[in-house]
């Protein structure tokens, strides 16, 4: 593409961005200060459309970006920095919060109040964190509160049933059991020590060993990597002119509810980019009523070895500029609180 060409392409684009309406010549004639004529940016829009950067919904009327002109403009953006002490004053915020989790979610709402769109904050854990100890707390029915903390700051806990009543001195017994033989081991290989040990023919008649046998079936330090999501402002969405009718926006809101749609948009993202901002024009690959929303995340790496995302959906005409900074420094005073 020439020069000339892009220029025109990006002031179509922003022109699309903050009308909303298919942009004709004559509005970017004017723009430019009549630099071009009209008759050559209709020539120069003639080449786009062929390139497949625009679009005419009617034969009368102008052009509408595509996504391909999208991605175009976004690439040509450069990020504006936030004075040091506006970013301390977002790290300061994050710090007011002692957990990762907490953190995680204040993010998105910063997001949310910085650019008006859904602001999304997502934790991936590692695929086996290491173990910092349980704790084992009998409750009535034959219910046992399992909670697991890890070397990564989180808390994980769940409550089974069990089929046999175990008392407070067997918890206390088994808890001790799994501190004493596997702090600071990785939970894959304190799943594969229990395993190899419970199979053991002496494991029948180790009194400890069978009552925690009880406890591991019911999901014991099953914990595995996965993505905890939060996700705020999605009402943001409603007054949008996305172009929907009312049941497909009942089904958009209905999927922004499934926050399985928003972990499946953040694994292809941090599949299609790893590092660094990333940006995901269009998404009705994820869902139909998706197709005007776009996606701005950044990865962010913990010390602790947690990996977080934050991110931005908005409607694909929103202001690239404006949200990639947000999310650029909300991202950078998440890795610094």
């Amino acid at each position: 593409m020439t020069a000339r060409n892009q220029e025109v392409l990006h002031e179509i684009v922003e022109t699309y961005i903050r009308t909303g309406e298919p942009v004709a010549s004559r509005a970017i004639a004017r723009l430019r200060g009549n630099s071009l004529s009209a008759a050559s940016i209709r020539n120069v829009m003639a080449d786009l459309d062929e390139e497949g950067y625009l679009s005419q919904p009617h034969t009368s009327a102008g052009r509408i970006p595509t996504e391909k002109a999208f991605r175009s403009y976004v690439a040509s953006l450069t990020l504006r920095r936030l004075a040091s002490g506006e970013l301390d004053r977002l790290r300061m915020q994050l710090t007011r919060f002692d957990t990762v989790g907490a953190r995680v979610e204040h993010s998105s709402h910063m997001l949310m109040e910085m650019t008006r769109g859904m602001g999304i904050a997502a934790t991936i854990s590692p695929s086996s964190p290491e173990l910092e100890q349980i704790e084992l707390v009998g409750l009535p029915d034959h219910r046992v509160l399992m909670v697991v903390v890890t070397r990564d700051r989180e808390v994980r806990n769940r409550v089974v049933r069990v089929d046999e009543y175990l008392s407070s001195e067997e918890l206390v017994s088994i808890r001790n059991y799994v501190n004493r033989n596997f702090g600071g081991w990785r939970l894959e290989q304190v799943r594969q020590e229990l395993a190899r040990r419970l199979k053991n023919e002496s494991a029948a008649y180790d009194a400890i060993l069978r009552r925690l046998a009880q406890l591991y079936a019911k999901g014991l330090l099953d914990i595995g990597g996965g993505v905890e999501v939060h996700m705020e402002g999605a009402s943001n969405l409603v007054g949008l002119d996305l172009h929907l009718t009312r049941e497909k926006m009942r089904e958009l809101l209905r999927a922004l509810e499934e926050k399985k749609r928003i972990v499946e948009l953040i694994d292809r993202f941090l599949s299609e980019k790893p590092d660094g901002i990333g940006v995901r024009v269009g998404l009705s690959e994820i869902h139909p009523a998706m197709r005007e929303l776009s996606l701005i995340g950044l990865p962010v790496t913990l010390d602790s070895g947690l990996s977080a995302v934050v991110a931005v959906l908005g409607p694909i005409r929103m202001n690239y500029g404006h949200v990639m900074s947000a999310v650029q420094h909300v991202g950078e005073a998440f890795q610094r609180a």
